[in-house]
């Protein structure tokens, strides 16, 4: 298998609907720079939660990286962020 050095990357749209549904009042608004900084704090949780669980999957011996590598470093990394 080969490995591919590509970038996670999430569309500002995206996290703009996905923020906007969590809003409580109708008249909160997201501006588009908000939505951009938030793009790229998921972006980064998302390759320290790849790496993290990389990490424990080699600290097991094991070759692949399983669900149940991410769920040993979720507490954690839910703490750091």
């Amino acid at each position: 298998m080969a490995e591919k050095d590509t970038e996670v990357t999430f569309k500002k749209e995206t996290v703009s609907k996905l923020l906007s549904s969590c809003f409580k009042e109708d008249k909160t608004r997201l501006s588009g720079e908000a939505a951009l900084l938030m793009a790229d704090m998921l972006r980064i949780f998302v390759q320290e939660a790849a790496v993290r669980s990389m990490k424990q999957a080699g600290s097991e011996d094991c070759d692949q990286v399983g669900i149940e590598h991410f769920e040993k470093i979720l507490p954690q990394l839910l703490l750091d962020f």
